[in-house]
Order: C-alpha cells, then structure tokens, then sequence
C-alpha cells in the first residue's frame, strides 16, 4: 500500500512542496490535492471550531467529542454518530478507549477556555460511554487533560506471560503540567509532577512500560526556550529534554510513530512573522530529532500529524492539509480540512482505518485503491 502511494505522490512532483530537510530556506508551494488521496468527510453534528480527539474501539465503534461537553459515538464504522452523553461546562479534549465498553476521557480543565466550569481532569466509563465517572486520583493535583495514550503490552508474573495494559494521561496547554499513569488497566493510578520540565503538555506516547515521551512546551523563564520534546527511560521517574526548538513562542503539539524507531510531531508556531513551518522526525527511537520543512506560510499553524508507515503521513494546520509519501522530505497539499487535530491509523482491536478530526470528521476510504501497510504497528 505504501509503495502505491509513494508513487503517485512522486507521480506529481513538479507540483509538490519544494522543500527538503538539506535546503529549510527553500521557498514552498503547496500543490492541488494529490490522485488517490482519499479523505471522505462523515456526516456529523455541526460544531463551530475545531473538535481534539476521536477514537475507535473497533471497526464499527467509535467515539469523538467536543469542547462543548458532547460525546459522540457511531456503531458503523462513522457513517452516522449518536450523541450519548452530555455534560456543558466540560471540554472534551482527549479520549481512549482499551474496547468498546471501557474507556477515559480527559477534560481540558478550568482557567483557560470561557464557559469551562468542571474540575474534573479525568473519567472513566464502564458502560461504552453511556454514564462516566471522575477517576480517583488520590487527591493528587491536575489541572487538565490533553491528551490519553494506551499500549497493550505483555509482561511475566510469577512466570507466566501475561496481557498489560499501560494508560497515561497528560496535560495541559498552558499549564500545569502533569502525567497520569495507570500500569495495570485503571484499576489504580499514580500522579508525576511535570512542572520542573514543561510549561505546557500537549501529547503524551509511551512506547512500552519504561520508554515514553511529552509533547510540550518549556517552562516559563526556562533557560531555552520554545518547544520541547522530553523522553523517559524509566517509567517517567526521569526525563531527558531530546528536542527543543529555541524559538518563543512554540510548542510541539502531537506526535505520531508510525514505528518503535521512526517518529514525527509538529511543530506549532504562535509567531505571526514566522512563515518556515517545520516538523521534526526522529529514526533513533526518540533520541535525536530532526527539523524537516512542511510550507512556507505564515497562516499554516500545525495541529494533529499522523503516518500510516515510516514513509506515508499527514500534517493538518489552519490552511488544511499537507501529506508525504517520502518521509517528509517533500510535502503536497492534500482534501484535508483545515485543523485537523487528531489522526488515528488503527482502531484499537487492530482495524486499519485511518481517521482525522477537526474542523471535520474524515475517514480515509482504504476501498480505493490502498492494503494495510505491513509495517505499521
């Protein structure tokens, strides 16, 4: 599949965005929407903004939300969506889910948005997101959710190989910052202050039990400045700053990782004079990153980046969608809509389905003429 998509997208180089990671000063000319680029938009409820995240349990169950405080979910695959829970006051801004009875949903939090008056950073439902409850976190202090991260991994107990899931939940955009981290499903959760280490959090990955990684900010009045991408080895007992851009005003937003050694996120910029967007990539497994141009435009603020393999992504910001088929080397403009926040590849049962959310809900139709790709995790 990815091979195929290589191919057109190099089929229409002389449209293509004219950057490379060799030459970032290189003017950017974003191209007509690529052949075979095939995002469908869903019929949804009409919201004014952009939505932050959506999931899929499976290949029919899904879930996304709205900073309105309404949860959405469709039981055929995204043709149609149902409002099943409402709550005003709460700002939806991340959600997981392990299936399709059990999932988290995280609250953006007090103090930032107008008209968001719920305490409450984090929930929990039992019941496919039919009645929610706040999750206890033993008093400790978090302010706000961005974004939820679970990784079903295996681990020995008393010799015999067992199933693990790993749950953190992250936050938040303009502070304070804080992980919460779950070993053993949400049966109990434990709290680690980020304050030392990011003003903000935006994202949150955790490869396995011990190696993870933020997504965020420096700290106001931090020695650099900018954004920041910061990698545990241990859990999160300790961090290890692996990027920061040096620029005010910056922050990294989401990230993707299409595999355990080859990772990407973007780069958002708040400077109105800055008009080289960038994202970074990684092929150590998060140890180095490196900045790759996207466009040439000031108004191309990045939000959500997903890749379907090592080679095969998408960047959404303010003026639409970007997409790459050579690793990010070069990029064209895509039928993307503008603020595309959120990208998921796979539903959690393993599905294939790459889906997109923002402005717009959109499903990538994979009928047309794409397979899973083979190498994506």
């Amino acid at each position: 599949m990815a091979s195929r998509l290589r191919q057109t997208f190099f089929s229409i180089a002389l449209t293509a965005v004219a950057t490379s990671a060799c030459h970032p000063s290189v003017p950017s000319v974003p191209a007509a929407p690529p052949p075979g680029d095939h995002w469908q938009t869903l019929d949804t409820e009409p919201y004014e903004g952009k939505r932050d995240d959506i999931v899929f349990a499976s290949a029919h169950v899904g879930f996304y939300g709205t900073g309105k405080g309404d949860l959405f979910r469709t039981t055929d695959g995204g043709d149609s969506w149902l409002k099943i829970w409402s709550q005003p006051g709460t700002f939806i801004r991340a959600i997981g889910f392990v299936d399709t009875q059990n999932g988290w949903l995280g609250n953006v939090g007090t103090e930032y948005y107008p008209g968001v008056t719920d305490e409450v950073p984090l929930y929990e439902t039992h019941d496919g997101g039919e009645t929610w409850a706040p999750v206890d976190l033993g008093g400790a202090f978090v302010k706000g959710i961005c974004s939820i991260d679970i990784v079903q991994t295996k681990h020995i107990h008393q010799g015999v190989l067992e199933p693990r899931t790993l749950i953190h939940a992250a936050g938040r955009v303009g502070g304070p910052t804080a992980i919460v981290r779950s070993v053993d499903g949400g049966e109990h959760w434990n709290v680690i202050d980020m304050s030392k280490d990011a003003g903000m959090i935006l994202d949150v990955k955790f490869i396995d039990s011990n190696v993870g990684f933020v997504f965020a900010a420096a700290p106001t009045g931090a020695e650099v400045e900018g954004a920041r991408i910061l990698k545990t080895r241990d859990g999160g007992a300790t961090w290890t700053s692996v990027y920061q851009s040096g620029r005010p005003g910056e922050n990294v937003w989401k990230a993707s990782f299409p595999s355990a050694r080859v990772g990407y996120a973007t780069v958002q910029s708040y400077d109105p004079e800055r008009e080289q967007q960038v994202v970074v990539k990684t092929t150590d497994g998060g140890d180095t990153w490196a900045e790759l141009p996207l466009v040439t435009d000031a108004k191309a603020r990045q939000f959500g980046i997903g890749f379907m393999d090592e080679n095969t992504g998408w960047v959404g910001t303010m003026v639409g969608g970007f997409a790459t088929g050579d690793g990010g080397r070069t990029w064209v403009k895509t039928n993307l809509t503008p603020a595309s926040n959120k990208f998921r590849m796979r539903a959690m049962d393993g599905t294939f389905m790459p889906i997109a959310i923002g402005t717009s809900v959109q499903r990538w139709d994979v009928s047309k003429d794409v397979q899973p790709p083979v190498d994506s995790p």
